[in-house]
């Protein structure tokens, strides 16, 4: 078995895949890297073969018809034959001397594996001077594992995404996770739907994982994700209606699921508000209504809290107070 499977996603990815997966290979035998070529048209299937046929015993190119990145992501689970499982975009890429430490940890812990191990990442923003860094102490012990009870407050915009996150292979097949095909932003799901599993947990203080922000088209784009915005939607509802946070224990992880939940609803909001549109505002009240039927505990807490509070400004004044406020966490936290 191998220690670590790391799956790349690519979709006519052979302008910058080379970067993702080189990026890669020093882990050697210890790794197992699964570049998917989801169904793409250009020449990522041959670079994906050509890697395959150099490095065999690190390199597997899986090919399949275009299933979007959650299938992708899926094909990655299915095959992995590591010990752990970590996602790697084929615009990104690890860092060269983190990503040892990584394997290390890892390595420490093969007979009482880990459920989840976090990493900080990088906003690597084309053109930007500062490059925003997601890390999370003072919110997680450092250095050791620890349980969720454990854990401390996190603030807005510090939420554990893909990027940040190394899971245990197993328990992503436990826990009933099915990313859906053809939908952008399933990284929500990814770091969300198998939390309530997590318990045995790990954080190493260091900059991993390179989230490029700035390649034409990108699915972060706000332009791209107004355009999206059914799927984004489709995703809030599924977090909605997969996972009930109420239900999950201790109440620290309680907590921070609901934060997330919320932090995701709250994008979906404020999207559907800048669109500010007839139909944006129809699609606006029906999800406050999914909302209100599908978990109305969820419902009742996030329409008295602040951002719920934010989100229900009525009229034109009340829109410019929801964007402006919008516009400042998007300078504060460095987000597309």
């Amino acid at each position: 078995m191998k220690l670590l499977t790391i799956a790349v996603p690519c979709y006519n990815s052979q302008d910058y895949m080379r970067r993702a997966v080189e990026s890669l290979l020093p882990g050697g035998d210890r790794v197992e890297i699964l570049i998917v070529d989801d169904g793409s048209s250009d020449d990522t299937g041959r670079i994906a073969d050509e890697y395959a046929q150099k490095y065999p015993d690190t390199v597997r190119a899986i090919h399949q018809e275009n299933a979007g990145h959650g299938g992708a992501v899926m094909t990655g689970i299915q095959n992995a034959r590591g010990l752990y499982f970590k996602v790697i975009d084929s615009d990104d890429w690890a860092d060269g001397d983190v990503y040892p430490l990584l394997l290390d940890t890892l390595g420490r812990f093969t007979e009482q594996p880990l459920d989840m191990v976090i990493c900080n990442y990088i906003y690597d923003k084309a053109g930007a001077r500062h490059k925003h860094t997601s890390h999370y102490r003072g919110k997680l012990p450092e250095g050791r594992v620890f349980g969720w009870e454990e854990t401390g407050r996190f603030h807005k915009g510090q939420y554990l995404l893909m990027h940040a996150i190394t899971y245990r292979t197993e328990l992503l097949r436990e826990c009933g996770m099915d990313l859906p095909r053809h939908t952008f932003y399933v990284d929500d799901l990814y770091a969300y739907v198998p939390l309530p599993e997590t318990r045995r947990l790990y954080y190493l203080d260091a900059d991993l994982y390179h989230y490029y922000i700035g390649r034409e088209g990108q699915s972060v784009q706000e332009e791209v994700m107004i355009r999206r915005i059914d799927q984004q939607l489709h995703v809030n509802r599924l977090m909605l209606e997969t996972v009930d946070p109420f239900k999950v224990e201790p109440e620290r992880k309680k907590r921070y699921m609901l934060g997330f939940l919320g932090i995701v609803s709250t994008i979906s909001l404020v999207l559907l508000t800048k669109m500010g549109t007839a139909e944006s505002e129809r699609k606006k009240a029906e999800l406050w209504d999914f909302m209100r039927w599908t978990n109305p505990a969820f419902f009742r807490a996030f329409r008295r809290s602040l951002l719920g509070v934010i989100l229900r400004l009525p009229g034109k004044a009340g829109r410019q107070f929801i964007l402006f406020w919008y516009r400042i966490a998007r300078l504060v936290v460095g987000f597309n």
